[in-house]
């Protein structure tokens, strides 16, 4: 019965993406594009940055149903987070699709319906795959400070 719900939640955000679509043009708008290296599914990422993490957050792409909830799913969970707290939900949902883990203390909002891909090993970068385009803007964001 769990089980079923949690794919309700996954189907719903495929179809009804949040925060599908560019952000609209104001300052410090960095923009990630992002391809699936096992399956082509593809996506661009946009975030609004400021002063202490991340404003806001949107995304455009194409891509099976789990990618695309995935892509709704994280960006309502960022929205209005300090970097610390993005990096501790970006490592505790890696942990999610990868090891099955829940970590009690971090909440994952939605995200925590997509536990059962870690069953799907082959489908486990569709569900990172806006994971690991946050993870290629935070690296961009490192080798300008150098």
């Amino acid at each position: 019965m769990l089980d079923d719900l949690y794919r309700q939640v996954v189907l719903d955000h495929a179809k009804y993406k949040r925060n599908y679509g560019e952000l609209s043009e104001q300052s410090n708008i960095n923009k990630v594009y992002y391809k699936n290296p096992t399956c082509g599914d593809v996506m661009t990422l946009y975030l609004r940055t400021g002063p202490t993490g991340i404003e806001d957050l949107s995304f455009e792409g194409e891509g099976c149903s789990i990618s695309m909830a995935s892509c709704s799913m994280m960006t309502d969970l960022l929205k209005k987070h300090t970097m610390e707290q993005v990096l501790r939900k970006r490592d505790a949902f890696e942990r999610l699709i990868r090891e099955g883990e829940i970590e009690e203390n971090i909440d994952l909002g939605d995200a925590a319906a997509l536990k059962g891909v870690h069953k799907l090993r082959a489908r486990h970068n569709c569900a990172l795959m806006p994971w690991q385009a946050l993870d290629k803007w935070l690296e961009e964001q490192e080798d300008e400070r150098k």
